[in-house]
């Protein structure tokens, strides 16, 4: 035991520590518990409850693959993860649908892009198919597109049941899950880290940090320097109201912009009923701002003096105004929509939820588009993991247990 001036910290030793209870942390216990049950595992949350952020606060969408480059990680992890993530939903019968997916063209000039998504998800395996305006008005009648990509399995699931469904599965099976527990400060010594929590002191062997809008500053906190730094992004939604739900029967996208990492607004429908529309990306004032009113200055400073951060606002300047300008004008957010559904008016909205997206942007002010997942001796570090996170993290930490094995055979 450990005496401190305001009480008495436990000492708790394990083989393997996670830090972060989200979608990832959790998969990654579930995975190394399945293959190593002989070991001993903690999860370390700093939140009172698992999946908290980014993993609880998307639009629930199962990703096909179709965007991501054939050969990168975001592309292997998304296929294989989905395949994974829809066995987990019915083995556990956690509510999922596969409802199909349109991404639009709506003019001429977004054509050569959609043709680069068409032979990305042909490259990827994805089930798709290239569709004229007939097959568009005849699946969603109220979209207005001169041409489209279909993807029949694309679907949508509550990414919040599934979290709650991973932590149940790994405590049964004997694998800790700290909550309230907030990394402060860490030490190595003996092929081991300590680390030392606002609760406790844990003692492990192999550290993974799936840490999320944190995972910059605990890599750092674990003795690392990472070559990026994590941008919080807040995407704004709104909500169709309850009249208007025939107006999107399935997902509908707009073809995006392929130098910039986020989709454009678009139409989800939602597992537990009802349509979402947007998001938007702004800059959050912290790496939990939800809310406009979400305010940590330190954060904020740090992260508009950071040169990475500078290049990438100058390259964007257009973007990133039409961004801000529709965080604050609902005229402006319905215009965009108005793009894929002419019939949409101001009147069938209503605020809907938020998230924020965990960027990774290098020095250089490159936005890092693919998973960025490293290894260094015992600590493995999940530095980059935006969407498809969500439905690649059953494979993700399948990824991070082969790591963590190869690591644990070469010292025997």
């Amino acid at each position: 035991m450990i005496v401190v001036a305001m009480g008495i910290i436990s000492m708790q030793k394990f083989d393997v520590a996670i830090i972060g209870g989200g979608l990832i942390g959790l998969a990654t216990a579930y995975r190394i518990q399945e293959n190593h049950p002989n070991l001993k595992i903690v999860v370390l949350e700093k939140e009172s409850k698992v999946g908290r952020h980014q993993s609880g606060s998307n639009s629930g969408v199962i990703h096909s693959g179709i965007y991501y480059k054939p050969g990168s990680l975001k592309a292997k992890n998304c296929r294989a993860g989905k395949s994974d993530l829809e066995k987990f939903c019915e083995e556990h019968h956690i509510n999922f649908k596969i409802l199909g997916k349109l991404i639009i063209a709506c003019d001429e000039s977004e054509l050569p892009t959609l043709n680069e998504l068409y032979r990305r998800g042909q490259a990827n395996g994805v089930q798709c198919s290239l569709v004229d305006q007939d097959f568009i008005k005849t699946s969603e009648p109220h979209v207005a597109g001169i041409k489209g990509i279909y993807v029949p399995e694309a679907g949508i699931v509550d990414y919040k049941q599934v979290s709650e469904k991973l932590r149940s599965i790994i405590v049964s099976k004997g694998v800790s899950v700290h909550l309230g527990s907030q990394l402060l400060s860490s030490k190595r010594s003996k092929g081991e880290v300590t680390l030392i929590t606002n609760k406790n002191e844990i003692i492990a062997k192999y550290v993974i940090n799936c840490a999320g809008l944190y995972s910059d500053k605990v890599a750092t906190i674990l003795g690392f320097r990472p070559e990026l730094k994590i941008i919080p992004f807040r995407g704004e939604y709104y909500d169709l109201k309850k009249d208007y739900h025939h107006l999107c029967k399935t997902l509908i996208y707009p073809v995006p912009n392929m130098n910039f990492p986020f989709l454009g607004v678009h139409f989800t429908r939602r597992i537990g009923g009802g349509v979402e529309c947007g998001p938007n990306a702004v800059l959050a004032f912290a790496r939990e701002g939800y809310k406009k009113s979400d305010i940590k200055i330190l954060e904020f400073l740090e992260n508009i003096t950071y040169p990475g951060f500078i290049k990438l606002s100058i390259k964007y300047w257009s973007e990133g105004w039409n961004e801000i300008k529709r965080s604050f004008s609902k005229t402006l957010f319905t215009k965009a929509l108005k793009r894929l559904i002419p019939e949409i008016e101001e009147n069938y909205l209503i605020p809907g939820g938020s998230g924020v997206r965990a960027q990774a942007v290098r020095n250089d002010g490159s936005i890092i588009d693919d998973f960025v997942i490293s290894q260094d001796g015992n600590v493995i570090n999940v530095l980059n993991a935006p969407s498809p996170g969500a439905t690649s993290c059953l494979n993700i930490g399948l990824y991070i247990n082969e790591l963590l094995t190869e690591r644990i055979n070469d010292k025997k």
